[in-house]
């Protein structure tokens, strides 16, 4: 329909609603930054928040593990953000490597994690045949 610039004193017989575009296109933009960022700020919570112990001897590791496995103070162990246990960690790394020379593990424990759990997750490794462990620490 044909748009009129004058203005009619007759009343509103000849008024044609109209759907603004501009506002709407705005909003959809605004939606669409926020769904953005949001997702993006949940990407950064796959991890288990881990009180890690200070070394003073260790050397970093350039290479990328694998396999990250978490305990934290609780004793709770992660493998990927999922709780595991001992079995399923044997099972896993026997799954992933079978010979498991080239499997390796970083054991991310917490500084008031019990020495137990911690020793549970090395024999799980090693019960797979892994023998490339590496424990985080913070520098």
């Amino acid at each position: 329909m044909p748009v009129h610039l004058h203005s009619h004193s007759g009343g509103d017989e000849g008024d044609d609603a109209r759907i603004e575009v501009i506002p709407l296109i705005d909003i959809m933009f605004f939606l669409l930054a926020a769904f953005m960022l949001v997702s993006l700020s949940m990407t950064h919570l796959q991890r288990v928040p881990v009180h890690l112990p200070a070394a003073t001897t260790a050397t970093p590791d350039t290479r990328t593990p694998p396999f990250e496995i978490a305990i934290d103070a609780n004793g709770v162990t992660t493998w990927d953000g999922k709780i595991v246990t001992l079995s399923e960690i044997t099972t896993r790394l026997k799954a992933a490597a079978p010979d498991g020379a080239e499997a390796r593990i970083l054991i991310a424990a917490d500084a008031e994690a019990r020495h137990k759990q911690v020793l549970g997750v090395l024999n799980a490794a090693r019960a797979a045949g892994v023998d490339q462990v590496s424990f985080e620490t913070k520098d």
